[in-house]
């Protein structure tokens, strides 16, 4: 029906969730007006506790409000992204881990190594060769597999980080990203993702 009339544009509100984004650009595109707000300027708004009925009563009077803080529809390209720094930030804190799970071990055992992990990269060879009065083979072979946890996190942070350069250079408007020092082409990348 080529000449069917469109529905009328309605302005649709919904809490900025998991799926809110695809739903939203989905409803975008059948134009109508969305208003993505986040959850927490929609928990003031709810009369008695959490039902989906009391959500939806909540969500209609927040996005009536005109002081009401709203989250842009992010773009394909932008949730991509943004899941690449969650990706890089989850790979941090389980090296993190595994390092402090290897600090731990050794200093269990009467072993001392200074904080930093370039300090600890150096020193773990020649603990783990000389150290074997304090160091029984099966720990020595524990912190060995543990040191190859850490550089497979370690090297998926780097494959994620040449994405997110990758990203920023196609984005950039001049200067290439590997230009800019690491730290603030990582803090161009989150920024451009808000």
């Amino acid at each position: 029906m080529p000449n069917a009339p469109l529905p009328p544009v309605a302005t649709l509100g919904m809490e900025a969730c998991v799926g809110a984004h695809h739903l939203s650009r989905q409803l975008l595109a059948l134009g109508h007006d969305v208003k993505l707000i986040p959850v927490q300027f929609v928990i003031p708004f709810r009369k008695s506790h959490k039902n989906d009925f009391r959500d939806a009563e909540a969500i209609a009077e927040a996005v009536q409000r005109p002081t009401m803080r709203f989250v842009p529809t992010k773009s394909v390209e932008q949730l991509d992204l943004q899941a690449l720094h969650r990706l890089r930030s989850r790979l941090v804190g389980q090296r993190t881990a595994v390092i402090n799970q290897i600090r731990a071990f050794l200093l269990e055992r009467g072993i001392a190594v200074r904080q930093r992990l370039r300090l600890l990269r150096q020193a773990l060879p020649d603990i783990l060769a000389q150290r074997t009065d304090v160091l029984t083979p099966r720990m020595t072979r524990l912190i060995e597999g543990l040191m190859q946890d850490w550089h497979l996190h370690h090297a998926g942070m780097g494959a994620i980080m040449s994405l997110v350069n990758a990203d920023c250079r196609v984005r950039a408007s001049g200067v290439p990203a590997n230009q800019a020092p690491s730290r603030m082409r990582f803090m161009a990348a989150a920024v451009s993702t808000c």
